[in-house]
């Protein structure tokens, strides 16, 4: 095995947990012989490869996957010297599945079932998406015929199971570094296996003695690599995506979020189809749209607009709803939010604008415009830290703008899913935007990302969804 030795010193971040080693902390690199060891130039390692990384004195660090191409020239995946196989990310894989428990119901939630290095995977993205085809869902519920339509009542997962049977599933699958690329096909075969079998704990079937098994979480019907062109480029992997196992519908699925139908598109989406990362957060901002007058600033699909839409009226004391409007530059998002309101029967509640936000949100205030809840949701604007600066003069005009926008008692939801973006900088330019906008402002939470993306601690970069939620004065 090939062996990574660090510089003096720098061993300390890894032994407190971060899984990366960068280019620059190596001393040197040493490939066995017989008899020994051997001086190996960095570019002499072969992409994806094991490789023992250890201190300057010697203390083993653990073992990783290399990339010369990369300035993370090591991630580490195991403390100990662990073999690779398809017998391992069986194991991984079970791991984390057991870790979203007991706050997931996989027959019915989505989510991420792997996320990269916090689950000990690096470089390894896993969704799961549990619906019904689209093409059944609008055949039997929005339709035109006998029976058809939901006659403006929501649809529930239990409409969709009573006419359908029990969902299907579907994966979306990132291979983000040489160690899990070069090993694609080990990695599919251990989740169809581990998956076709899996049995979650505490959910026998009906009338079955808890402590019997009860029914696997069995195999996804397709699944999906996205191409995460940007950070397989930084890893000088090959652009790749689409169908690489199973079928997947054509129209694309229908899941369920907080009891909520979506639609999701896991071939023409956006990241991994549908941000599973703000599930809790949409329903806490729901929690503030109450009757008023509610903005949703870059909206997508309509995430949090619907949430605000379904959830605020039930809120108010006299059950008024409110009324959203939902902002994307994008016309293809916009018509599937408008597919999504009529799936939750609100569709007289919500209303598309296509727009760029800088640009709706200056028209707004030159307009007189005023709301009771804004979210902002925008896209990473920070995807380095090399962009951050920038990034930063971009999220403090949108807040800028959002809070001169905001009735006096409104309520900002702010979000960031920059990682480079750490939590106090956040909050600092919320602060710096009041101030600029002559506002005071008080904070009424502050979230990050669910229990299903994991942040493991020694890890920053785990940790990267950030979620504010202000009272404007």
């Amino acid at each position: 095995m090939k062996r990574i030795i660090l510089k003096p010193g720098e061993e300390k971040r890894i032994l407190g947990g971060h899984p990366w080693v960068y280019d620059n902390e190596v001393s040197r690199i040493l490939a066995p012989v017989p008899g020994g060891f051997k001086p190996l130039p960095p570019e002499e390692l072969e992409a994806g490869e094991p490789a023992d990384v250890e201190s300057s004195r010697k203390t083993y660090l653990g073992r990783g996957f290399v990339n010369p191409h990369s300035k993370i020239i090591a991630r580490i995946y195991s403390p100990s010297k662990e073999g690779v196989d398809r017998g391992f990310f069986k194991r991984r894989i079970r791991q984390s599945l057991g870790r979203r428990f007991p706050g997931y119901d996989l027959f019915r939630d989505s989510a991420r079932i792997v996320f990269g290095e916090a689950d000990f995977l690096p470089g390894l993205i896993v969704d799961r998406f549990v619906g019904w085809p689209l093409g059944d869902i609008e055949a039997l519920f929005l339709g035109e015929g006998p029976g058809a339509g939901l006659s403006g009542e929501p649809l529930t997962f239990e409409k969709a199971e009573a006419a359908l049977g029990k969902p299907g599933s579907w994966l979306s699958i990132q291979f983000l570094a040489w160690g899990m690329d070069r090993r694609r096909e080990e990695i599919l075969a251990a989740l169809e296996e581990v998956l076709e079998r899996f049995v979650p704990p505490g959910f026998p079937t009906p009338g079955q003695d808890p402590a019997e098994t009860g029914p696997p979480l069995g195999l996804p019907a397709g699944i999906v690599e996205k191409p995460a062109l940007r950070a397989r480029e930084l890893e000088g992997l090959p652009r790749r995506g689409g169908l690489i196992r199973g079928s997947f519908p054509g129209g694309g699925i229908v899941i369920f979020e907080n009891g909520l139908p979506f639609m999701v598109h896991l071939e023409e989406g956006q990241k991994t189809g549908h941000y599973l990362d703000q599930k809790e957060n949409r329903l806490r901002a729901a929690a503030f749209a109450a009757g008023g007058r509610v903005l949703d600033c870059c909206a997508y699909t309509g995430g949090f607009g619907i949430h605000a839409a379904r959830f605020g009226g039930g809120i108010h004391p006299q059950g008024m709803n409110p009324q959203v409007t939902a902002l994307d530059v994008s016309a293809p998002a916009l018509e599937t939010l408008k597919k999504n309101a009529r799936l939750n029967g609100v569709e007289d509640r919500v209303t598309a604008v296509e727009g760029d936000v800088f640009e709706v949100l200056r028209a707004y205030e030159r307009g007189g415009e005023r709301f009771n809840l804004i979210i902002l949701d925008p896209p990473a604007f920070a995807k380095s830290r090399s962009a951050l600066e920038g990034a930063l003069r971009g999220y403090k005009e949108i807040n800028l703008r959002a809070i001169k926008l905001l009735s006096p008692g409104g309520v900002l939801v702010s979000c960031s899913c920059s990682q480079a973006l750490d939590e106090g900088r956040f909050k600092a330019l919320v602060a710096d935007a009041a101030l600029d906008a002559g506002r005071r402002i008080l904070q009424l939470d502050f979230r990050y990302q669910p229990a299903d993306h994991p942040i493991l601690v020694g890890y920053d970069e785990s940790l990267y969804l950030k979620c504010g939620y202000y009272r404007v004065l």
